[in-house]
């Protein structure tokens, strides 16, 4: 590439000549000037697709030596090369963002996950005009851009109606996106998004519908497309699944095809895993199996019903594996057939983090009771057994199960302090400028794939976008590694911080401090951040197993200097280890859509609003108050509101003519409370009060039910959601989309069968006037 086209692409958007051109007074005399060229990256520039693997370990990919099969991983591997130090932020958002934008998490205002944002610098959850995406870089350099599958990084208050857009996907520089924008979804009925439009899936499980698949359907349907109209012009895709995160659903073949395989337990599946990795080469043959984590039970020394309930639920993990690589397969074969891979650099990152030990010990069967602060236990999994992995469940592997992920490494995801928590596998494959089979120990991060794609593709990292000075990108490219594997590492210092888990890489050595577990235990004592306990691991310890903090007091003191230096420089300060408490605005600090309001009028149709954009109705006294005509043809069926979905959430509905209120306890009771007498036909003000019992999160409340000021009905809900609903399950008004909360409205998707004015929410003092009113309410008909 030219210095002079160099330099023109250093501005972006890159300005355009304006044309001269003969003029005459008519058209029919003058010469016609030579249309512009089309905007194009420079010439020899690849097709890039960039697939991203959510939640999957270092040692999870039979790529990597563990037991998920997943042969297009390996085809790749013997086409391509292995990165084996490969790096993560150690949680979804966080990593997201620094891979889009190459710079550091907190530098790009993601030092958590989005849900938790705060008003501190690095923890704001809004990514600044200084960190241009990859997107949007390569698009104004003449690239194609679509992006399908899980985005988690626009500002939960963004996602409404209202936007702003700035931040959802095409904004971010995709002129296609379809997929979802929260951190998990149902892969059978999921959250879907169409550019900025919700949408319904395109089919349901009945009919064979799984996420995986259809994100790989819209992906060649968009390059079929392109190749179509532009066979000139290169792509860049990024394919995001949302396999392997939690829920792990699979088709029952793929179920089927796992059923008994790993009885055998995560011990030896890390023993295993293990010596696999060796014979692979993905770590030296001397390295050293770190110890088992001492918080995690043996295998050993777990029940038989235990081991049988672990078991299943890693089945599904390995089957939604699988079939996720499968799709991926039917990617690149459908690409080579089209005559595409050849000139086509895939990225495959098998982990957005190190696998999720946040179910505990005995897994779960409702992720969002994690969410919740709720561990469930064998006995509230074993009657559902048989449900793991199908639409009924939103399922999650027990935390040995994690460690055995990421053999041979210590710790989990958010755990950014141990390489468990951030060291993935990655495979790059780029035929003539990549070599086939080998393996690179360069020290790598999220944020190099960015200046490694743009040195690939000969566009320069930019100045300036739209006028706005950027920030450098913080990565250093890796191109110098898959050109010489003997090359000296030029990526030689790397912060990692993630909820007060933290530690910093520099020549080869690590510093690090596991502050937080990565599972609820509300035994588990909680440092003060200064009083946290570092250790010290040297350049020849491959997997951090032998801590030299004792012996080197002086080197652990000056990597802990270079941590804080490195802490100031990239916006890590102060450090923030509040969890879930975060979830509440409020507390957190962040922009609230509703700011000071207490009540919020919501009309028929609205739909899937994120809980970030309607009232907070969680831990507190609330009101809903419907104006509604009920039908004159037969009993009130279907939902007034309702919020979240089947997994945790509420609705006010009439079931078979009755006003009903549920609260749906993570999946564990559903509280319902209803009217003693249906309505007549017609016009009808109907209201539900709350009166929160008080006394912290999570606590239960007495449920007056009215119709036209009439107490109608009253009864307990002994426990409600403390944190989160779901963060994909929104709310919906005359209808209940996606997972429904209840299974009794008695219509299809809940759709209310009578006519809605409006709903207005009340979180305000005046929501129940009395907090004591179910005690005091006499029915009037009595």
């Amino acid at each position: 590439m030219s210095t002079t086209e160099t330099m023109g692409r250093l501005h972006l958007p890159i300005q355009k000549n304006r044309l001269q051109a003969d003029t005459p007074v008519d058209a029919r005399q003058a010469t016609a000037p030579r249309p512009a060229a089309a905007l194009r990256p420079p010439e020899g520039a690849p097709n890039v697709l960039l697939i991203l693997v959510d939640d999957m370990g270092f040692g999870a990919s039979s790529a990597f030596g563990g037991p998920c099969q997943m042969p297009t991983a390996e085809r790749m591997a013997a086409e391509g090369v292995r990165m084996t130090r490969f790096h993560t932020t150690a949680l979804c958002s966080p990593s997201r963002q620094a891979l889009m934008t190459g710079r550091n998490h907190h530098s790009a205002e993601m030092g958590a996950l989005a849900e938790v944002a705060t008003s501190f610098p690095g923890y704001t959850g809004v990514r600044p005009d200084d960190c241009a995406p990859l997107a949007q870089v390569l698009r104004m350099n003449g690239y194609s851009t679509a992006m399908f599958g899980k985005h988690h990084q626009t500002p939960p208050w963004e996602t409404s109606p209202s936007g702003p857009f700035d931040r959802w996907p095409t904004g971010e520089g995709f002129e296609k996106f379809y997929g979802f924008i929260g951190g998990d979804t149902h892969q059978y009925s999921p959250a879907l998004i169409d550019g900025t439009n919700p949408i319904e899936p395109p089919s349901s499980y009945e009919e064979g519908y799984h996420l995986s698949e259809d994100l790989v359907d819209q992906t060649i349907k968009w390059i079929d497309n392109l190749q179509a109209l532009t066979p000139d012009k290169p792509w860049f895709t990024y394919l995001s699944f949302g396999a392997t995160h939690a829920p792990h659903h699979a088709p029952q073949s793929y179920l089927d095809e796992m059923r008994g395989k790993f009885d055998y337990g995560y011990d030896e599946q890390r023993a295993q895993t293990f010596a696999r990795q060796k014979e692979l080469g993905v770590i030296p043959a001397d390295a050293e199996l770190t110890a088992p984590n001492d918080k995690i039970p043996a295998w050993k020394d777990l029940s038989t019903t235990d081991q049988e309930v672990g078991a299943r639920l890693f089945e599904a993990y390995a089957a939604m594996a699988k079939h996720m690589d499968d799709q991926v397969g039917r990617l690149l074969d459908t690409l080579e057939a089209r005559g595409q891979l050849k000139n086509t650099m895939v990225v495959y990152i098998m982990g957005d983090n190190g696998a999720s030990a946040e179910s505990g010990a005995y897994g779960t069967i409702n992720e969002m009771a994690y969410q919740n602060n709720v561990l469930m236990t064998t006995e509230d999994i074993l009657p559902r057994l048989d449900e793991v992995g199908g639409p009924k469940s939103f399922n999650h592997v027990p935390s040995g199960w994690a460690q055995a992920m990421n053999t041979p490494y210590q710790w989990s995801k958010i755990v950014a302090s141990h390489w468990g928590g951030t060291r993935t596998g990655m495979i790059v494959r780029y035929p003539g400028e990549v070599p086939a089979h080998e393996n690179r120990h360069q020290f790598a991060h999220l944020i190099d794939v960015a200046p490694t794609i743009l040195e690939y593709a000969g566009i320069p990292e930019p100045l300036s976008v739209n006028g706005v000075r950027q920030r450098p990108m913080e990565g250093t490219s890796f191109k110098y590694a898959m050109q010489d594997g003997d090359a000296a590492e030029r990526h030689v210092t790397q912060y990692f911080e993630m909820a007060g888990n933290r530690g910093v890489y520099h020549e080869g050595w690590t510093a690090v401090t596991q502050h937080l577990l990565p599972w609820p235990d509300p035994d588990d004592f909680v440092p003060a951040l200064t009083d946290d306990v570092w250790e010290l691991y040297g350049p020849d310890d491959w997997t951090q197993s032998n801590d030299l903090a004792a012996q080197m007091p002086d080197k652990l003191r000056e990597l802990q200097d270079r941590f804080l230096i490195e802490a100031a420089k990239y916006n890590v300060l102060p450090i923030d280890d509040r969890e879930r408490e975060r979830f509440d605005p409020a507390i957190a600090g962040r922009p609230d859509l509703m700011g000071d309001r207490t009540t919020q009028t919501l009309r028929p149709g609205m739909t899937r609003l994120n809980e970030n954009t309607v009232l907070n109705v969680k831990n507190r006294s609330f009101s809903v108050t419907a104006t509604i005509e009920t039908p004159s043809d037969g009993p009130a069926r279907g939902a007034l509101i309702a919020q979240g979905g089947g997994f945790g959430g509420w609705a006010l509905y009439f079931a078979d003519g009755l006003l009903t209120y549920a609260h749906n306890f993570v999946g564990l009771n559903i509280y319902r409370v209803r009217a003693e007498q249906e309505l007549s036909p017609g016009a009808h003000t109907v209201r539900m009060e709350f009166a929160y019992d008080g006394g912290g999160a999570g606590k239960g409340g007495t449920v007056t039910l009215f119709c036209d000021d009439e107490a109608i009905g009253s009864g307990r809900v002994e426990r409600t959601i403390p944190a989160l609903f779901s963060f994909d399950e929104g709310l919906d008004v005359g209808l209940d989309s996606l997972d429904p909360v209840v299974d009794d409205y008695g219509v299809h998707r809940g759709e209310f069968n009578g006519s809605i004015e409006q709903v207005v929410l009340n979180t305000g003092e005046d929501a129940v006037p009395d907090p004591n009113l179910v005690l005091k309410a006499r029915f009037r008909r009595q």
